[in-house]
């Protein structure tokens, strides 16, 4: 006679590995007649041959992995919501304003555009390096924690997360060194769709556990969508620094844009984008606030574990197989297109630069991809101790967030800025983030959320800059305004 428990078990494991390996078989269906000459625009733009389809569907699966289903719904309200459909003004900002520049100027990493707007390549050195050190300590690492504390949760195994986050890590770094941008692009599609339809049945299947009442046995505070002051999101910051950081999330990120710079033309790129925003408005909001609220009245207060089991809750076994193949297949691609990025920040702006000039990108991508994905599995222990990881990633986005786009509105909107002029305003606004994230006594006397303080942050690295650029050097900057955007050529620095 069988042990039921352990035939649902078989089951679901069988699931969740046939349907990883299928969607790996259908990406080497779609990619296998690309031709490769190793150079980057192959490696890490797909050879400039997305259609729009793929490039929202990368987008939306670079961003949307266990760090938002796993970190958002383990906050367990609806409040988190916010980061999500604030998530539209920056891919509007990505559409109108920065394609269009990237495209212009020939782009292949954003950190181009800067070096192109300053008088020199410092500035894209070191927003390069910054980039880097965030992909490698924080985006990489992240999502492999919250990849293993999913699967973990869902299967209820006594494995340890970290042994999930280094299969996780492996599959990953093997699309990424074996297919590029182009094999991450489609499996980031052909998952999407099954994570998408799948998250959606969790949030239908969740209320229907609780008789679509999620109102009685959840404390008001869970419910509302205006933030109070001692929030995760304070209503008041949705106008204030949250525009900001979505313009930068989206707009300015290597991990994002570098999807979008993929597509053939600008009005291709741009259809994608508009996708993607199509979905982060009607689809993504609900799947990653709703099942942590009936985590709650289910569970009580279980964090970050929440997501997981819930899943593992209402999802008969074979069903909660498949989707767990999906969400492992989200945190692969994400965990892809980061290293992808980051090898790509790697070879183009530092390699060539300082090293020499990379005959084949495949084989220098190869290399930089096993570092870093070793030094992604071995920070994964940092995120264990987290309270919130969403709530985290946020405020460690803010060292380094706040000052890059300063970079980006002093290039942009200045002409005669030096590239020491911008570093002086980066320097500047980590300084002052580190000093308020890190210093509990200038905190309180400051008294703001930090999501106000990235304001202050952002306003004053772009003082600094322009300051330095005046009294340290001498040198008087021009104001173009918003000249640059309608200019049918590159306006020089």
């Amino acid at each position: 006679m069988y042990d039921t428990a352990e035939f649902g078990s078989v089951v679901q494991v069988a699931v969740f590995a046939g349907l990883t390996a299928l969607v790996g078989l259908l990406t080497w269906w779609k990619v296998r007649s690309a031709k490769h000459d190793g150079s980057e625009q192959d490696v890490f733009l797909a050879g400039k041959g997305l259609s729009w389809f793929f490039v929202a569907g990368s987008i939306t699966l670079t961003n949307l992995s266990t760090d938002q289903l796993v970190g958002m719904n383990g906050n367990q309200m609806l409040l988190l919501a916010w980061w999500e459909i604030a998530g539209f003004v920056g891919l509007m900002a990505l559409a109108f304003v920065f394609v269009p520049l990237y495209y212009r100027y020939n782009c292949t990493t954003v950190t181009e555009l800067l070096e192109r707007r300053y008088d020199g390549r410092s500035i894209r050195t070191l927003i390069s390096a910054i980039f880097i050190a965030g992909n490698l300590l924080i985006y990489l690492p992240a999502a492999l924690y919250s990849g293993g504390l999913f699967l973990q949760s869902l299967f209820s195994a006594q494995i340890p997360i970290i042994a999930f986050s280094i299969g996780l890590a492996l599959i990953g770094a093997a699309y990424t060194v074996f297919g590029g941008l182009r094999a991450v692009a489609v499996m980031d599609t052909f998952s999407g769709i099954g994570i998408l339809f799948l998250a959606l049945v969790i949030v239908f299947l969740a209320l229907a556990a609780v008789d679509f009442d999620i109102v009685i046995g959840v404390p008001p505070e869970r419910l509302s969508m205006v933030g109070a002051s001692d929030s995760p999101i304070p209503f008041h910051t949705l106008f204030t620094g949250m525009a900001f950081i979505q313009i930068f999330y989206w707009s300015t990120n290597q991990n994002i844009t570098q999807k979008a710079m993929a597509a053939p033309t600008v009005r291709e790129a741009q259809k994608g984008v508009f996708a993607a925003a199509a979905v982060r408005i009607l689809v993504v909001p609900p799947i990653v606030v709703i099942p942590g609220v009936v985590a709650y009245k289910l569970f009580g207060d279980v964090g970050d574990a929440a997501y997981g089991r819930l899943a593992a809750e209402v999802l008969p076994t074979w069903l909660s197989g498949a989707f767990a193949a999906m969400v492992a297949a989200a945190v692969i691609t994400t965990f892809s297109a980061v290293l992808n990025s980051t090898v790509a920040l790697y070879s183009v702006d530092f390699h060539e630069q300082f090293i020499g000039k990379v005959e084949n990108h495949w084989k220098l991508g190869a290399a930089m991809s096993t570092l870093a994905t070793i030094l992604a599995i071995v920070m994964v222990p940092v995120f264990m101790n987290a309270e919130s990881i969403i709530n985290l990633l946020q405020q460690l986005n803010g060292l380094s967030s706040m000052p890059i786009l300063s970079a980006f509105i002093v290039g942009l909107l200045f002409r005669d800025v030096a590239a020491r002029s911008a570093i002086a305003g980066v320097l500047w606004g980590i300084g002052l983030y580190a000093l308020f994230t890190f210093n509990e006594g200038f905190a309180a006397w400051v008294g703001l959320h930090y999501i106000d303080f990235m304001v202050i942050t952002l306003v004053t690295s772009v003082v600094a800059a322009l300051a330095f650029n005046r009294f340290a050097l001498g040198r008087r900057a021009q104001w173009l305004g918003f000249s640059l955007f309608r200019s049918e050529r590159p306006t020089a620095a």
